[in-house]
């Protein structure tokens, strides 16, 4: 997968066949749309291709309100991973201002999408909508395709146990903890990317030494304090894992959580460097940081339970 900074440096790419939005979590509604994008890319000899922006619209329009404390499934490492993952050929990230803000639906499709990007079929998902104050929906898309000439398609809501996956009911599930019911909406495992380096000695005290995963962008949320079993992805190895997350979102959104791992069945030494953590499921969430021997009791019990899971 490409990935182009702006209109201006998103050229060859050969028939595109464009979605936009922030695809926050990469989840099954947002794989479907890609899944449609690289069939259709397939059709007519092209390419699929995301616009997305950075920042978030919203931390740019309504920095002391809704921006503010907005919360975000993935990183922007992450996203780029997924959308790789998903078969994606081109992401295009468009810097978003507030000059930016102000293009209008149409010249965002007739200027960019079409006049810029040369864009052969258009695909967004139910409802979308898009250019200044979101003014832009599918009646405008199809108008727009009659005259220009390229192709048009909605995709429909995607329910899982006749619930609407969107990203807002994702962040809900991660913000409760409900790891099973979060990873079931995205289609793959929540995934924390970050450094690894020297964990805490509140652990090591009571015989559990970790590693703490830094948590690197800003706004990403973090499940709830507990105990969770997890995957460890580092180098060419995956280690199965217990994360220790202690603080942050959503007790204090205004507060970095802390995450840290403990390895199971490992006694080498892991430099400090990028891993990957998939969570596979929630453990414990009252974790007693202030008492060491209950945390102790509490940190055997999770162990002995991840080390139960097959996964």
């Amino acid at each position: 997968m490409q990935v182009h900074f702006g209109f201006e440096n998103a050229t060859g790419i050969k028939n595109p066949v464009v979605t936009t939005g922030a695809f926050d979590g990469v989840h099954v509604g947002h794989k479907t749309i890609l899944n449609r994008l690289n069939e259709i890319a397939g059709q007519i000899d092209g390419e699929s291709v995301l616009v997305s922006f950075y920042p978030h619209p919203r931390k740019v329009l309504y920095p002391e309100t809704q921006g503010r404390d907005l919360q975000f499934i993935c990183s922007q490492k992450e996203k780029i991973v997924l959308l790789e993952k998903a078969g994606l050929k081109h992401l295009i990230l468009v810097r978003f201002t507030l000059e930016f803000s102000k293009v209008t639906s149409e010249d965002f499709i007739r200027k960019l999408l079409v006049g810029t990007l040369n864009a052969k079929y258009i695909i967004v998902g139910f409802n979308h909508h898009f250019g200044h104050n979101r003014q832009g929906d599918f009646s405008n898309l199809y108008t727009l395709s009659q005259e220009l000439n390229f192709g048009v398609e909605e995709i429909p809501e995607q329910d899982i146990h006749h619930e609407t996956v969107s990203s807002t009911t994702i962040r809900k599930a991660l913000k409760e903890g409900r790891i099973q019911r979060a990873n079931a909406y995205l289609d793959h495992q929540y995934m924390i990317i970050g450094a690894l380096g020297r964990g805490s000695n509140i652990f090591t005290q009571v015989g559990f030494p970790s590693l703490r995963v830094q948590v690197e962008e800003a706004g990403k949320l973090v499940p709830p304090t507990g105990i969770y079993a997890v995957t460890l992805l580092w180098g060419q190895r995956s280690y199965k894992a217990m994360a220790i997350i202690s603080g942050g979102t959503p007790i204090d959104a205004q507060r970095e959580a802390d995450v840290e791992i403990h390895i199971l069945d490992f006694d080498g030494t892991l430099h400090s460097d990028e891993g990957t953590l998939l969570f596979q499921k929630a453990v414990c969430f009252n974790l007693n940081l202030l008492n060491p021997h209950v945390l102790k009791e509490q940190l055997s019990s999770g162990l002995s339970e991840v080390d139960e899971l097959i996964y």
